[in-house]
């Protein structure tokens, strides 16, 4: 017995021996260089393959320049044998057909600003430290990390910074290696901000990102950012304004979730704030379209960017070197997974709520215009699978975009009805309410975006569910 015992033992150690840090995987230190892709691929590779129980890649789409783009899933062996049917289940709670809630599922998305480069560092890094120190967190949460969302734009930035770089990294801010040229690392190939992209999908990333996004609608997903180098770390609550969408139960986590993020920064002396300047309004983010998806939409921002290279002096003079900015990203990434390993039920039971409360006060958008317009409009309805009829012959009363007034309008088959009674209600209105309600006048972004003045239609507020006939495409 004391035999099989030893046997075992050499057993487990052997196959920890075998699954590689970052470091030993690299061959040296995270934060002593910028890792090319292909090696994030080939590290996640390497998880997939020593970890095969509990860890699953799923290549999802090619960017521009032929990069592949990927999400690993992380959880126990259990989970991710059954990971078809937690989907399958978790989507149908959401639709309330049931309400068991087998794993909390976390969406860490890392690099939608390519130059931002401490996110896909800290990626490997949380992924390692999920399936060694951290893999009790998985006991009833899955983990599905995007390593880096632009890969195009990452690729850009560190082939730039290579070409540039001093033999020792220099801090100096006025060195070249800190003085990014145009076009940056920020942007896709197509110099498209992927981070304001969400909804209107008009680039191959985020069309193939939504496609999957739409497969799991998590219940917390985090958008990995940096901000300027002087600073300090941010992480929830938003600052205002915050839609009125935004349910109460998403506003509290997000401050249960700063508080856990504070205890750890606290801990070690980390500088960091909270509201101030990232509101959740415009619907486009990383962090406000899964919330108006039903998640627990956050960005988290480290103090850094294109211009802090591997260190870079802030106007202190003290150094902020790439390593602190992965530890703060991997200290954020884990307690985001600690939170919803802790609250499970909680997390299931408020997002199937918040899809529950999309078919409360019914109300119908009536469109009309040119053809074209209308076939663009329906196009992305599709990829946000939001569901829309062709109108039958009435007259009805509303809201008139073009007038701000109350009007009555005869309708028929030549009218395209959206009504806000269906799953995705509550994303349909708001993308389509005539103006948001701001709480603040200082807002960090975008104000206006409602689809109707966007892709140039007329527009009908109704306040009721309008049913309408299938729709056909030959609408004129």
């Amino acid at each position: 017995m004391r035999q099989l015992s030893l046997l075992l033992i050499l057993s487990v150690s052997l196959s920890w021996a075998q699954l590689q840090s970052p470091a030993d995987f690299l061959g040296y230190e995270l934060g002593d260089a910028f890792t090319r892709h292909h090696e994030v691929l080939s590290y996640f590779e390497h998880l997939a393959e020593q970890r095969s129980s509990q860890v699953v890649l799923q290549a999802y789409g090619k960017t521009n320049e032929r990069r592949e783009l990927t999400v690993a899933y992380l959880g126990t062996a259990e989970t991710i044998a059954k990971l078809d049917a937690i989907r399958s289940n978790h989507l149908s709670g959401l639709k309330g057909e049931n309400s068991d809630a087998a794993v909390a599922i976390v969406w860490l998305s890392y690099n939608v600003h390519g130059n931002e480069s401490v996110s896909t560092e800290a990626a490997m890094q949380t992924a390692y430290e999920l399936l060694t120190s951290r893999s009790a967190w998985l006991e009833n949460t899955l983990v599905i990390i995007d390593p880096c969302i632009n890969p195009d734009g990452r690729e850009r930035y560190v082939n730039w910074y290579n070409q540039v770089k001093n033999r020792h990294p220099q801090p100096d801010p006025n060195s070249a290696e800190h003085f990014e040229p145009w076009h940056s690392g920020r942007t896709n190939h197509y110099v498209f901000d992927l981070n304001r992209d969400w909804v209107w999908t008009t680039q191959t990333e985020s069309k193939a990102r939504l496609k999957l996004y739409n497969q799991w609608l998590p219940h917390i997903h985090v958008d990995f950012h940096e901000q300027g180098v002087d600073s300090p770390y941010y992480f929830a609550p938003a600052a205002e304004p915050i839609h009125e969408e935004v349910s109460q139960f998403q506003r509290d986590f997000q401050t249960d979730l700063g508080r856990n993020h504070a205890k750890y920064f606290d801990s070690k002396a980390w500088l960091y704030f909270t509201k101030e300047r990232f509101d959740l309004l415009y619907p486009s983010y990383g962090d406000s379209y899964p919330t108006f998806n039903g998640a627990i939409g956050m960005t988290y921002e480290q103090g850094g960017g294109g211009r802090a290279g591997l260190v870079i002096y802030n106007r202190d003079g003290d150094p902020v070197t790439l390593k602190d900015r992965i530890d703060h990203h991997v200290t954020t990434g884990l307690s985001t997974v600690e939170m919803a390993y802790l609250n499970k039920q909680k997390l299931a039971e408020n997002a199937q709520e918040y899809f529950k409360a999309s078919t409360k006060a019914p109300q119908t958008y009536v469109l009309s215009g040119k053809a074209a317009n209308i076939q663009q409009l329906t196009e992305l309805l599709d990829r946000h699978q939001i569901t829309y009829s062709s109108a039958k012959e009435a007259l009805v009363t509303g809201f008139d975009y073009q007038t701000s007034t109350q009007k009555r309008v005869a309708i028929g088959k030549n009218h395209l009805l959206i009504s806000t009674n269906q799953f995705k209600g509550t994303l349909a209105k708001v993308l389509f309410d005539p103006s948001a309600k701001l709480t603040d006048s200082l807002t960090y972004d975008i104000t206006s975006w409602s689809l109707p003045y966007a892709y140039d239609l007329r527009a009908l507020l109704v306040s009721k569910d309008l049913s309408g006939d299938p729709y056909k495409a030959a609408i004129s």
